[in-house]
């Protein structure tokens, strides 16, 4: 493998410009949600010529790529992310997005170029690989359900995915170094919301009045106070409430109150618990107070799940690549959210992260994925591209072994 990947390393670096070139286009040119049509059309631009077969979805701006080998064998996935995120940007970069209130806060582009790279490379060696590579392209990540999409669409289907691997950078990890972990990585992700019925009047004479806003100030502080004590420490949840909204005037009492907020957890169990008390609390809570309380909550993302055989591939692959100390394990779960989920629920697989910190700059301080001032460190996505080539070549040539 030794030779195998010297040369990843180097293809990377022989396609560095053109993969630049391709992130900086998309960069500046952010679009959100499922339809992201001119990001599709600069993706296939530079898939041109290659020996694809191209699929597109038919419920989203997405599409596969599918490179079969010259001979038979297993059949690997790799996934890029192409949508933006509704964030102004604030880096000054000479290349920042020409796009008001839109920006790829969350390194999509970076994502979706890299995967277009090894592509190329990977279409220069067809004769000698056994068996076939989907490149999956993805929009709608950032809460549309964009993979779940492509996948009813049928575009896992034939050929299915025996295994399937994804990137994605990290700005607050030391620029160059692979992190991931077996089993939990990231959380499920689901929005609640709730409307609490009471019955206004006059500030001046709220005993005229039934006041839902102490009953949801309660409902929140009950809700909290269950995840507090009756979520077990080793299989952990969070419930945030991020909005409250009520009244018109300082002296009215409101008829309603609306919350929102947000359930993470790593189980199917703990995500059905958390649920369900959030439904039975709010209802409850409500009716002790004479108020009314209608509950929806939005499901999400499922918990995304590493299989310990891929994890284990990609500490393997990313010492072999660029040394052991360049991959470190993830001790714990992050709480946010992915949609590569859904391929992981259907394929055996694994999403890894990549430090993209300048080198010497202390990454933890630096502005986070979802921020108006993150940036990136360019030349770190050589390493994404290798990586990608190596995922799919050792997994073509020896599977989970």
């Amino acid at each position: 493998m030794t030779l195998l990947n010297t040369d990843f390393r180097a293809s990377a670096a022989a396609e560095f410009d053109q993969m630049i070139q391709l992130r900086r286009a998309i960069h500046a040119d952010p679009e959100l949600g499922l339809h992201c049509d001119r990001t599709t059309a600069k993706l296939k631009g530079a898939l041109d010529g290659l020996p694809l077969e191209i699929r597109d979805s038919k419920s989203t701006s997405g599409f596969v790529a599918i490179l079969r080998g010259g001979q038979p064998g297993r059949t690997v996935l790799l996934r890029g992310d192409m949508d933006a995120l509704p964030i102004r940007e604030e880096t000054g970069l000479p290349f920042a997005s020409t796009v008001e209130g839109n920006m790829h806060a969350c390194g999509h582009d970076t994502h979706s170029a890299m995967l277009a790279s090894a592509a190329r490379i990977l279409c220069a060696q067809q004769a000698s690989l056994a068996g076939t590579i989907i490149f999956m392209f993805q929009p709608g990540e950032e809460g549309h359900h964009g993979a779940r999409f492509m996948i009813e669409d049928g575009l896992l289907d034939d050929p299915r995915p025996d295994g399937a691997f994804a990137l994605h950078i990290f700005p607050n990890i030391a620029g160059g170094v692979v992190t991931t972990r077996a089993g939990a990585l990231l959380a499920s992700t689901d929005a609640l919301n709730a409307t609490i019925k009471g019955r206004g009047g006059h500030a001046a004479m709220p005993y005229d009045a039934i006041d839902p806003i102490p009953v949801a100030c309660e409902a929140v502080s009950a809700a909290q106070s269950f995840i507090a004590r009756r979520t077990p420490f080793f299989d952990p949840a969070i419930l945030s409430v991020t909005q409250i909204h009520a009244g018109t005037a300082y002296n009215i009492v409101p008829d309603t109150v609306e919350i929102k907020g947000t359930l993470r957890t790593l189980s199917d169990e703990r995500r059905e618990a958390g649920k369900a008390a959030f439904e039975r609390i709010v209802t409850q809570v409500a009716a002790a107070h004479e108020c009314t309380a209608e509950v929806r909550i939005d499901t999400g993302y499922p918990a995304c799940v590493n299989d310990p055989r891929a994890a284990r591939l990609v500490s393997e692959i990313a010492a072999d690549l660029f040394g052991a100390d360049q991959y470190a394990e993830m001790p714990t779960p992050i709480m946010g959210g992915e949609d590569f989920a859904y391929v992981l629920q259907r394929v055996p697989g694994a999403m890894a992260f990549l430090g993209v910190a300048p080198p010497g700059e202390e990454p933890g301080p630096r502005a986070p994925l979802h921020n108006g001032k993150m940036t990136i460190h360019e030349d770190w996505l050589q390493r994404g591209v290798a990586l990608h080539c190596a995922f799919a070549t050792r997994f073509l040539a020896s599977g989970w072994e």
